[in-house]
């Protein structure tokens, strides 16, 4: 009787928590090749079989970049495979450029700062919020062998600094 009572509220905790943010995809790559300046939130705008795919978590971000087209803000090299239900008419190409949502004021932001400087648009992830597909977009700069190298080092010094201080708070 006691496990049927802890089972059952176990069922209704998970039904009474918010749903949050649900990553699909993550660019990892993009953080290692480039430096990444600023972030925002972008909607993308989807079919019905391609949202459906997403929503089984398969979508690969390795090759995307995003670029100002004809005033518009397009999404290149975004790959989601059909999916399984949806066969000739229901199917989209899973290649194909998608267009992705920013205000205007954004919009204009990203095409003075890449005209100006040698800046890509790159997305960083893919994720559903409150139940729409969102894209995190990150205005970054290349870098070189030498700049990743030194990024990995910064890194790992700042891991075995965290350690040594968490070892010496524990063991003291």
């Amino acid at each position: 009787m006691a496990q049927a009572k802890r089972t059952k509220a176990k069922r209704d905790a998970k039904k009474a928590e918010p749903p949050g943010d649900r990553t699909v995809a993550s660019n990892r790559r993009a953080r290692h090749d480039y430096e990444i300046l600023e972030t925002t939130e972008c909607g993308i705008v989807l079919q019905g079989s391609e949202v459906k795919s997403l929503r089984e978590g398969k979508a690969q971000l390795a090759d995307a970049y995003a670029r100002v087209d004809g005033g518009e803000l397009w999404l290149f090299g975004l790959h989601i495979p059909q999916w399984k239900f949806a066969a000739g008419f229901g199917s989209h190409d899973p290649d194909r450029k998608r267009k992705l949502l920013v205000h205007r004021r954004e919009l204009e932001d990203f095409v003075e700062k890449t005209r100006s400087q040698p800046l890509t648009l790159i997305p960083l992830k893919l994720y559903f919020h409150e139940g729409r597909a969102k894209v995190e977009l990150g205005l970054a700069r290349g870098r070189k062998l030498y700049d990743k190298r030194q990024a990995l080092m910064e890194r790992e010094t700042q891991r075995e600094t965290e350690r040594a201080i968490r070892d010496h708070a524990r063991w003291g």
